[in-house]
């Protein structure tokens, strides 16, 4: 492989996204080719300019049955012939993968365009079999060991009562519980990250829920494992997102008019370390990675999508990408800091709460709001001079922290 190919700058020439939300009418293949459809219109591309693609589903085996070859039969249906099709799993972090898989492609100089997709479809009208798939996601062969990790982050507490919901709200709610007592972030804080993405979504037209609430409402709706209430989580969601990227060679052979270049895009797993303690976490080792790749700090990012499937995540990955500092994210969103307006607004598609989670497509759908804000085509949410816009993708739960964290950065050509 040629230093001359590793180093080639790789370009997003066009994104698509379906709007998030519940389809009960529409199909898993539906999904898949109205995201990519829209991908390529974005890039000028035909089906038959794409040389490879990178295909990201993490329930339609356990929900659809379809347990293999998911990305050639959903892109068969749109003309995806004779090229390598690769299917991707990586729990909530797969579609930010597949994005990652396909800029090492093009670097590699084994294609010229790549297509990255992600697409879900948890709405079965079985909520019990859609929250058993979460269980897939930390270590099964250790149901005690997860116990333990969270009696230790969050002290024994037993709520059974508060309804159903998956097991990553209490992994969330003892991680935060465990923030709390470190830096003293209140519960008032948290929900002030709900309240904030709450009121960002409702300017996006794509997004699942588009109700603005305030932090009172927040405080006061129905708690699912304390601190979380019901709207500072991620809702079960169904949609599809995708991305066409590319070199300079394959630009040239696109009609593609608005490209944004990919500064980095690094994915990493964890390490041993004192789950109590958020020192040597797996965000901030992905994130210093993926700034050293792009030549980037923190302080040059002007606006992030990050995987805030509860809003207490959203407080702690602000502080592990160091946009904040640490025990500085509670404080952050109460001030306005990471609003629309403020100092780095994160999330202003309206974060995973409120635009929604269909699990493998949510990290393209980060990407795809990050594009349009770069571009600045994002209308009433766009970020003023956004020109390094970054997304963090987490997925899974493994001794304390995310088994998988994708850290990607992109900025203007």
């Amino acid at each position: 492989m040629s230093s001359t190919a590793m180093s080639e700058t790789v370009w997003v020439a066009g994104v698509g996204m379906t709007p998030f939300g519940v389809h009960a009418d529409r199909s898993f293949k539906d999904l898949a080719c109205s995201a990519v459809s829209d991908a390529l219109a974005d890039a000028g591309a035909e089906t038959g300019d794409i040389d490879v693609a990178l295909f990201g589903t993490t329930t339609q085996g356990p929900l659809g049955n379809q347990h293999m070859v998911a990305g050639q039969i959903a892109l068969r249906e749109m003309g995806v012939q004779r090229i390598p099709v690769y299917n991707v799993e990586n729990a909530c972090a797969t579609g930010a993968s597949a994005f990652s898989l396909a800029v090492s492609q093009i670097r590699s100089g084994a294609s010229d365009v790549a297509l990255a997709v992600g697409v879900e479809k948890m709405s079965i009208g079985d909520p019990e079999r859609t929250m058993a798939v979460f269980d897939g996601a930390y270590d099964v062969s250790d149901r005690e060991g997860l116990d333990r990790t969270l009696t230790l982050l969050g002290g024994d507490v037993d709520e059974p009562d508060l309804g159903r919901r998956s097991i990553f709200m209490d992994i969330y709610a003892a991680m935060a519980r465990n923030h709390m007592r470190l830096h003293g972030t209140t519960q008032r804080q948290i929900a002030a990250v709900s309240a904030k993405n709450h009121r960002h979504a409702a300017e996006n037209r794509r997004a699942h829920y588009r109700t603005a609430l305030s932090v009172e409402e927040v405080l006061a709706a129905r708690r699912l494992s304390y601190p979380l209430t019901v709207p500072m989580c991620a809702p079960v969601t169904d949609g599809g997102a995708a991305a066409v990227l590319c070199n300079a060679q394959g630009l040239r052979r696109l009609r593609a008019t608005r490209p944004v270049k990919v500064l980095a895009a690094v994915v990493g797993t964890g390490t041993d370390r004192d789950v109590t303690s958020f020192d040597g976490h797996i965000g901030a080792r992905v994130a210093e990675r993926a700034y050293q790749a792009a030549g980037v700090g923190p302080e040059d990012v002007s606006v992030a999508e990050v995987h805030d499937a509860t809003a207490f995540a959203e407080i702690l990955q602000t502080e592990l990408l160091g946009l904040v500092p640490a025990g500085g994210g509670g404080p952050a969103a109460e001030a306005g800091v990471t609003a629309l307006g403020g100092r780095v607004p994160v999330n202003p598609s309206g974060g995973l709460q409120s635009k929604g989670h269909p699990l493998a497509a949510t990290g393209l759908g980060q990407i795809f709001e990050l594009v349009q804000q770069v571009r600045g085509e994002a209308g009433a949410r766009q970020v003023e001079r956004a020109r390094v816009a970054l997304a963090e993708n987490g997925g899974g739960f493994h001794r304390g922290e995310e088994a998988v964290t994708a850290v990607t950065i992109l900025g203007k050509g």
